[in-house]
């Protein structure tokens, strides 16, 4: 039943294998936990480029020792990207589309947050830093790739049908202002996507998300005493004032769409009128359009002279595309077939937070998110692992991707 170099084996003679896969996975649990208690003691904020590497190349030590190549793409800012690969060898030349099983070794929690408060466990559940967002779901990813290359070892599969790649970037916590090039550049074309976010607390993996933005606003005025000359100024904080108040005013909670303004700075003195002023906006979208005409009414606003004297100017500091349902349909009803014979039922779930799955999916390349195991509690110093979903969590990415049609 091995594969034919040039001859994909038709996909339900694969199920034989998925269950081998399954059993191996089974027994891996302990390996498991204890890779996740080395990841999670790993401080990895997202401007800690040393931390963030760390944290990849531990994840390669593990990967590597299996024989699973690993190719490092380089960021100047940020942790560089880590990918791992097990590649199909029929069809050289022209290579079927790949699977990838994604995640952010990054964290929100700042360098030595471990000194303080390291991995712990009481009983079944698992906190520390990170413990869910997302190093529970790397941990996940790591071992979908090592059981899948233990297919490839210890049975007659020859190879698998088309290449799997596990690609870990290091700065989904700040918008992936470097690791979106990366995941544009590879992901192009792909024949699917499971990003390993932390599987919801009710159980579900995420099937939509709000995509996201995020905003810089400047604004310049002229200084003046507020008591001897105060006409002469012209006050950069009154502007921002009124554009704040329009801003929000583009907040509409039956379409989804929030707009919050959560960030101001400016002047010098209470007695100065200030000539200058900034802000940050956070923007939150369901849909490609929403974000294209909120995109174009906040650049309005900004834009508009209010006071004489006063200019302001607006940027898009980070940004993030909605993860559209229509995305991760056929994927979630496949990976519902394979959850379900591993004896455990999942819904897709629609969520406010932003994540890389928005990049793929918007590329039109099939995703589903939050795969990882279930979590809760995330950027908080309460954030909690479930660890008794992992290893059937685990099973359910792998099956889903060695039986996929």
């Amino acid at each position: 039943m091995s594969l034919e170099e040039g001859k994909p084996m038709d996909h339900q003679l694969l199920a034989p294998y998925a269950d081998v896969l399954c059993e191996w996975l089974a027994t891996q649990e302990d390996a498991m936990i204890e890779c996740l208690e080395d990841l999670v003691n790993t401080d990895s904020n997202s401007y800690d480029k040393e931390g963030v590497d760390a944290a990849g190349h531990l994840m390669a030590s593990w990967l590597e020792a299996d024989g699973i190549e690993c190719i490092w793409h380089k960021m100047e800012n940020s942790g560089d990207v880590l990918e791992a690969r097990i590649d199909s060898v029929f069809d050289k030349k022209n290579p079927p589309p790949a699977v990838f099983v994604m995640g952010h070794r990054d964290t929100v929690f700042p360098k030595g947050t471990i000194e303080t408060r390291a991995f712990s466990r009481e009983g079944m559940t698992a906190f520390g830093p990170g413990v869910a967002d997302m190093k529970s779901g790397l941990v996940l990813n790591c071992f979908v790739l090592k059981g899948l290359q233990h297919l490839i070892r210890h049975t007659d599969i020859g190879e698998l049908p088309f290449p799997v790649v596990g690609l870990f970037t290091g700065d989904e916590e700040i918008g992936s202002p470097e690791g979106r090039y990366v995941i544009h550049q590879m992901v192009k074309g792909a024949k699917a996507v499971f990003n390993a976010e932390p599987g919801r607390i009710s159980g579900n993996v995420v099937s939509a998300r709000k995509g996201g933005a995020s905003f810089e606003i400047k604004v310049k005025g002229k200084a003046a005493h507020s008591g001897v000359n105060h006409s002469d100024g012209a006050s950069a904080i009154g502007a921002l004032a009124l554009i704040i108040s329009e801003l929000h005013g583009l907040t509409d909670y039956e379409t989804g769409v929030t707009t919050n303004v959560g960030l101001i700075s400016g002047g010098m003195s209470s007695n100065t009128v200030a000539p200058d002023a900034t802000a940050r906006l956070d923007l939150r979208y369901i849909t490609q359009e929403q974000m294209s005409e909120a995109m174009a009414s906040i650049q309005s606003i900004v834009e508009t002279p209010r006071i004489d004297g006063v200019t302001a100017t607006v940027k898009v500091v980070s940004a993030f595309s909605p993860f559209e349902a229509s995305m991760s349909e056929s994927l979630l009803m496949h990976y519902q077939q394979q959850a379900q014979s591993l004896g455990f039922s999942v819904e897709g779930e629609f969520t406010g937070g932003c994540s890389d799955a928005g990049l793929t999916s918007s590329m039109g390349v099939p995703t589903l998110c939050g795969t990882g195991p279930v979590g809760a509690k995330m950027h908080t110093d309460g954030e909690l692992c479930l660890l008794d979903t992992f290893v059937s969590r685990t099973q359910a990415v792998a099956k889903s991707i060695l039986l996929l049609p």
